[in-house]
């Protein structure tokens, strides 16, 4: 069939995610053939550099051999089986294998099967564990604004991000909403190199208000996503961790979008040298290969669920598909790339070239307000003016016109906004790299004339 019938057919049913389905009548659904490591390849053969891994969670490259040849064996094994009094070996492997790695003192783990779901399951740990250890009164949860947790209702609850949840809020629980770090934007006039996260001081208000009522707060560590990758410095989570002990409230690290290896550790808490009590990860864990998700807790919170059944203590909270084994067998192969190719190292090179070339790049361009980058990570902020950091006006939609030229030069470069980011598999190659800077550069001359 041409590409013309399978797009007819795409939209005839599909109700594509985080669309307005009315965009593809001039922007059309790219339907993808296959993919070969970075780059992925429609029906009619045109080549896109994936710069953002697709959605962050391509970690490795697409149809990497060996998570394909680590899933291939598996399939012939065991596909699924229920995880209620059952167990399989990738499931045990993998947890083993997980708590090496995690923070210090994450030892249990609960499986679940997507990022907002390990969120949800997080936010009703938290809540169990306060009613059960004595504080019942602790039922409300706190989070910075801007910040981005999923789309069910109790991750749309703890996320502030208005293009998302403003619609469902008679729906939502109420919740305690904490000015966040904007380093950009600095209200205090400080760079990077002079923060003192002076900003913090609008947590510990919070705090003195609400503690009380707190069972927890939640963050995205050191990277806010969906807010246009804002990094913010370790310092900030000490310090929220040093608050959270001080007021017996639980500290909840949403590190689905950060971790392995994403900000240049294996996850973005070890910056800072903390163990949040609660901690979910997701996307990179399998590579992108499945769908699967894990909430890690301390011994501390999984022994104040751990009774006689008649006591009524224990978490009932259950997916389908929870520690699929192919799913498991995924996680393997990826971890055991992070761990014995020498990709983590490698990435760190790649990190401190890429930040360099878009500087050299795009650093000058009259609407680029800041390249901030950790990792592989980089944001590109468009701008009206970057001496006053005055935005582009929404309605022009910038980012969404650069994206739209990007696909023509063949880039996949989905903006949030007016960022643009790229967060590239962490094993992808110099010369893609360059590649990629020279068709975002063709796009903004395509859009912005210069």
């Amino acid at each position: 069939m041409s590409s013309q019938v399978w797009v007819e057919k795409d939209l005839a049913h599909i109700w594509h995610p985080c669309s307005q389905m009315k965009d593809y009548e001039t922007l059309p659904p790219i339907v993808i053939d296959h993919g070969k490591g970075s780059y992925l390849y429609d029906v009619d053969g045109n080549e896109y550099i994936d710069i953002i891994s697709s959605w962050w969670c391509n970690l490795l490259g697409h149809c990497n051999p060996k998570i394909n040849a680590s899933v291939k064996k598996q399939l012939d094994t065991l596909e699924h089986v229920i995880f209620a009094n059952l167990s399989h070996k990738p499931a045990i492997t993998l947890a083993e294998e997980l708590t090496k790695l995690l923070p210090k003192g994450l030892n249990k783990l609960h499986f679940n099967d997507n990022g907002s779901g390990a969120v949800e399951c997080a936010l009703k740990v938290a809540f169990q564990y306060q009613y059960q250890t004595g504080h019942p009164e602790r039922q409300k949860f706190m989070c910075l604004t801007e910040s981005y947790h999923g789309e069910t209702m109790g991750a749309l609850a703890v996320g502030s991000m208005d293009l998302f949840a403003k619609m469902y809020q008679p729906m939502l629980m109420e919740t305690i909403h904490t000015e966040a770090p904007d380093c950009y934007r600095c209200p205090y006039n400080k760079t990077r190199e002079t923060c003192e996260c002076e900003c913090f001081c609008h947590m510990e208000e919070n705090f003195a208000k609400h503690s009380h009522e707190l069972a927890a707060v939640i963050v995205e560590p050191i990277v806010q996503g969906c807010a246009g990758m804002r990094i913010y410095p370790p310092l900030y989570l000490k310090k929220l961790r040093a608050l959270c002990d001080e007021y017996g409230v639980l500290l909840i690290a949403d590190e689905i979008a950060t971790g392995f290896g994403r900000t240049g550790k294996m996850f973005a808490c070890d910056h800072a040298g903390i163990t949040p009590d609660i901690m979910t990860i997701s996307k990179a864990l399998t590579a992108g290969y499945m769908p699967m998700s894990i909430m890690a807790v301390t011994d501390k919170i999984y022994d104040a669920f751990y009774a006689d059944y008649f006591e009524y203590k224990a978490f009932m909270h259950s997916h389908t598909y929870a520690g699929n084994p192919l799913g498991c067998s995924a996680a393997l192969a990826t971890l055991d790339i992070l761990q014995n190719d020498g990709v983590l190292a490698a990435a760190q090179d790649k990190a401190v070239f890429l930040h360099q070339a878009l500087e050299d790049a795009l650093g000058k361009h009259p609407n680029v307000g800041e390249i901030r980058h950790i990792g592989l990570i980089n944001a590109i902020e468009l701008v009206k003016d970057p001496a006053t950091k005055e935005p582009l006006p929404s309605k022009a939609r910038t980012g969404y016109q650069i994206y739209k030229k990007a696909l023509d030069h063949g880039l996949l470069l989905r903006p949030l906004g007016d960022v643009l980011y790229f967060n590239p598999p962490l094993n992808t190659d110099n010369k893609t790299l360059e590649d990629a800077i020279d068709r975002t550069v063709e796009s903004f001359k395509d859009v912005l004339g210069k």
